[in-house]
């Protein structure tokens, strides 16, 4: 069954956790770069984002290198980028930090893009969809791996409102680029 909307205009909020990264030797978590395949597949989610018009109109990232670079070449793909906030509390955030972060979005964003990590992002998403299309849940619970974007519809008048369970999870992909 589908969750009834809410009152307020839609809103959007496209998760996308970073791209696969490299673990070199001696680099701290924080400062990890993407690996080859990470470097392939971040083009690929700004891909499908523009494809699904799924575009945002505020980015909010971790300052993670490897969310930073993810976030980089994804939002290459588009002709102008938004906005983008480089935020330190999304660097291994919970579900409670990241809802803080979200909720200060402005009103007048319509879709919110989200560059994060895991569990967080994969806890998010299961904390607000309160519903899905297809199997999109499901999926999301078994896996969030890298590069994977989903996708949640809800009807609020601001992103402070948006609370556990509020949400339809519209769509779950997870974009992968070719080998070169």
């Amino acid at each position: 069954m589908i969750a009834r909307p809410g009152s307020g205009p839609l809103r959007r909020l496209v998760v996308l956790r970073h791209a696969k990264s490299a673990r070199p030797e001696g680099v701290a978590d924080h400062d990890r770069p993407l690996a080859r395949r990470g470097l392939r597949d971040a083009p690929a989610a700004g891909r499908a984002l523009a494809e699904h018009d799924w575009l945002p109109d505020l980015a909010l990232c971790s300052t993670a290198v490897r969310a930073r670079q993810t976030w980089e070449l994804a939002s290459g793909q588009w002709g102008t980028p938004p906005p983008v906030r480089h935020d330190p509390r999304l660097y291994a955030a919970g579900v409670p930090e990241l809802l803080d972060v979200v909720r200060e979005a402005p009103a007048d964003v319509e879709t919110l893009l989200l560059v994060g990590h895991n569990p967080g992002l994969e806890d998010l998403v299961g904390t607000l969809a309160g519903d899905a299309l297809d199997d999109a849940l499901d999926r999301a619970r078994v896996k969030y791996p890298t590069s994977a974007v989903a996708v949640l519809d809800w009807h609020g008048t601001t992103w402070r409102a948006l609370a556990p369970g509020a949400a339809l999870l519209t769509a779950m992909t997870v974009p992968r680029g070719g080998r070169k």
